[in-house]
């Protein structure tokens, strides 16, 4: 018995088109012509063109195997087949309202799906493959933060590693390549020199250097560029120490030995992370961006922050680093009128929400910053400078460099070096035009830069 052909039944239930010329007809060949339409009648009288006898006089094919040859007992069509009525989509266990389906997500929500991992995807990572105790055995166990550190933990956890390209879309693109020029001329300044007189030495490459804080390690290539010999990365983000090695991995040019620990340096010492071959050679510089602030909630972290950096650091090193600058930030405080319940200040790009106006000692005086596309409303606490330099004393080490942000832009603009840096990294046009807004540059000087020497 011939199988069904689909095809030949399709022809055969498709009406036929009457050409202009009344010895031509054709069978139509539209798709929806072919499956939904039903056979016109016909005039008997009309003329066509037949096709062969065999196929001509055959039914419509059925679901059923019916032989091609069969001639049916009577001439009148046979009855379309019966369709089943379309599926509604009605699902019982609707978890959105049913008018939220069509409704645009907000720019809110678009920033949100970027990173959200849904019950699914978490059930899926609970469930795979442990690693082989083998893999973890010298390895110390993850130390679970509470307080103002495990919200700095979180914030720098969630947030994701964008690509170079996607980088460039930040609204404050301006205000980061700004940040990371007066970077680069910290190094230049205070670590070339010191790199270039070390005694680690490989071939072309010099010198070893500690970043403390180094986040996503967004200054990797940064140290890449200064031929450094060794460098080891710390953070107290785990996810973005990962990011970080990723990033030294994926480096392809003046590629130098590296290290990562996930480590908190207010409650931890750096050998409880690194292993002893990596702290066997005192580093030559040490550079804490934008980070060691956190550690100005009570002294005792402090002193161990200080600690790590001398003891590790050789005499004549670099300590380098960015700080918020406490006495503008108490001179805004000190402006809001006195009567103003909520002590904040800022604009379209940062704001600074302080929990008291009037603070006792030298430690402790908290607050809350926001910065937009970079920190979420995270506690922070003031660096009073003078109490600063008095503790680092205390370790052999000696302020040589201390200039709010605004002040590197006026001192270096003009330089060999660095004014052309600023057209490459973006900060200027070719025209010396910033990229950043009046915002932007008034979000810059809440900053300083400062650089210390061990003796």
């Amino acid at each position: 018995m011939p199988s069904f052909d689909p095809v030949r039944d399709a022809v055969l239930n498709s009406p036929k088109i009457e050409h202009p010329s009344p010895a031509l007809v054709r069978r139509a060949t539209h798709l929806s012509v072919l499956l939904n339409s039903e056979p016109p009648s016909r005039p008997s009288s009309t003329p066509h063109t037949e096709l062969p006898d065999k196929l001509s006089s055959a039914e419509p094919l059925g679901r059923a195997h019916t032989p091609i040859n069969f001639r049916p007992s009577s001439p009148s069509p046979s009855p379309p087949p019966m369709r089943p009525p379309p599926l509604l989509y009605n699902p019982t266990h609707r978890i959105s309202p049913p008018g939220s389906i069509m409704t645009p997500m907000s720019k809110a929500e678009v920033e949100m799906y970027k990173t959200y991992v849904g019950k699914g995807t978490a059930r899926l990572a609970k469930r795979k493959r442990p690693r082989d105790d083998s893999d973890t055995a010298d390895e110390p166990p993850v130390k679970k933060l509470a307080g103002n550190a495990g919200v700095v933990v979180e914030h720098y956890n969630s947030r994701p590693e964008v690509g170079v390209v996607q980088r460039q879309d930040s609204p404050i693109i301006g205000l980061k390549n700004f940040n990371n020029w007066v970077k680069s001329v910290l190094i230049s300044k205070f670590a070339h020199p010191v790199l270039a007189s070390s005694s680690i030495k490989q071939a072309r490459t010099k010198g070893k250097v500690l970043d403390l804080g180094c986040g996503k390690g967004g200054d990797i290539m940064k140290w890449s560029k200064a031929r450094i010999c060794e460098y080891a990365g710390a953070d107290i983000a785990a996810i973005s120490v990962d990011q970080a090695q990723e990033r030294w991995e994926s480096t392809r040019t003046n590629k130098f030995r590296a290290s990562f620990a996930t480590y908190d340096f207010c409650t931890q010492d750096l050998e409880e992370v690194f292993p002893p071959q990596v702290l066997a050679q005192p580093f030559d510089v040490v550079s804490s961006q934008f980070c060691i602030h956190y550690a100005f909630e009570k002294e005792e972290t402090v002193r161990r922050m200080l600690r790590n950096v001398s003891h590790y650091l050789r005499p004549g090193g670099a300590f380098i680093g960015t700080i918020p600058n406490a006495e503008q930030l108490l001179d805004r405080l000190h402006e809001l009128p006195s009567e103003t319940q909520e002590l904040s200040f800022g604009n379209d790009v940062y704001s600074v929400r302080f929990e008291s106006r009037e603070h006792v000692g030298s430690f402790g005086h908290k607050y809350w910053f926001f910065l937009r596309d970079a920190v979420e409303d995270v506690p922070e606490f003031l660096v009073h400078w003078e109490n600063f330099v008095a503790l680092a004393a205390d370790y052999d080490l000696y302020p040589v460099y201390k200039e709010e942000f605004h002040t590197v832009f006026s001192e270096h603009q003009d330089h060999s070096e660095f004014g052309p840096l600023m057209v490459r990294m973006k900060v200027v046009d070719n025209n010396g035009e910033s990229a950043m807004d009046e915002d932007q540059w008034d979000a810059v000087n809440i900053y300083i830069a400062f650089a210390f020497e061990k003796r």
